[in-house]
């Protein structure tokens, strides 16, 4: 009977070691995803000499299909971007053009900001466009974390050259993410604060880029609504549709 006990403590002990760093990826990504959400932002640009604010809303579906369309300020209300799959298109309504971006562009800018149209759109996929690494324990804003790098596989459409993530081993959470480039640069660090109840889910309701060797910048997206309840399917995600919820 004590060997069997034992033996339950042993199990229970070494349960949370037993996942793999891919795993650890994928239940990282499903807490934020589920298998659809519809979500309101608010971005905060801050530079030395000015800031400026944009909001947004988002749907996505699943990690193929997503689109982002912005609200204000009036300069820029109706810009809209689309994901299908590896697909990545950008809707004009001042010039009523449709622009497909090639993956050269994912590097490049969202908006202005700190983050690029990866970070936003999401053409790679953090589980299945890289290799895992699990390298060490360590704690950020007293919360223990995995500590993992991601490497590009070979001809996946990735723009970072490497990715260190810090991830709450209690909740799965992104606490901190570091962007390098092809020749090892640090390029962003992200950071995931104001972690609180939001659609039913403890998240990060902050995120905060702020770029490597530029000082007094960095830019903040805040996650005002967050619902997981919404039902959408594939035919939703279209330039037309994009139009009609101006």
């Amino acid at each position: 009977m004590k060997l069997l006990s034992f033996s339950i403590f042993i199990f229970i002990a070494t349960a949370g070691f037993s996942q793999t760093a891919r795993e650890i990826i994928e239940k990282s990504e499903a807490l934020v995803n589920g298998d659809a959400n519809y979500g309101e932002m608010k971005m905060t640009i801050v530079r030395p000499t000015w800031t400026r604010e944009m909001t947004m809303k988002s749907w996505t579906l699943g990690t193929d299909y997503s689109m982002i369309l912005v609200m204000a300020p009036a300069r820029d209300k109706g810009i809209g971007f689309l994901k299908r799959k590896k697909e990545i298109w950008n809707w004009q309504p001042k010039i009523d053009r449709i622009i497909k971006l090639p993956p050269s562009m994912m590097m490049q800018s969202w908006m202005g900001s700190d983050f690029t149209n990866d970070d936003l759109v999401k053409q790679s996929s953090p589980v299945n466009d890289f290799t895992h690494e699990l390298i060490k324990e360590e704690s950020i804003d007293d919360r223990l974390c995995w500590k993992i790098k991601l490497i590009p596989k070979p001809n996946a459409a990735v723009v970072w050259g490497s990715i260190l993530t810090w991830i709450d081993k209690k909740n799965y959470l992104h606490l901190k993410t570091e962007f390098y480039d092809e020749t090892g640069e640090l390029v962003n660090t992200m950071l995931g604060k104001n972690i609180k109840s939001m659609g039913g889910r403890t998240l990060p309701t902050l995120l905060e880029v702020i770029p490597a060797g530029k000082k007094n910048e960095k830019t903040m997206v805040e996650q005002l609504v967050l619902d997981y309840t919404v039902k959408m399917k594939e035919n939703f995600f279209s330039i037309q549709n994009i139009k009609n919820l101006q």
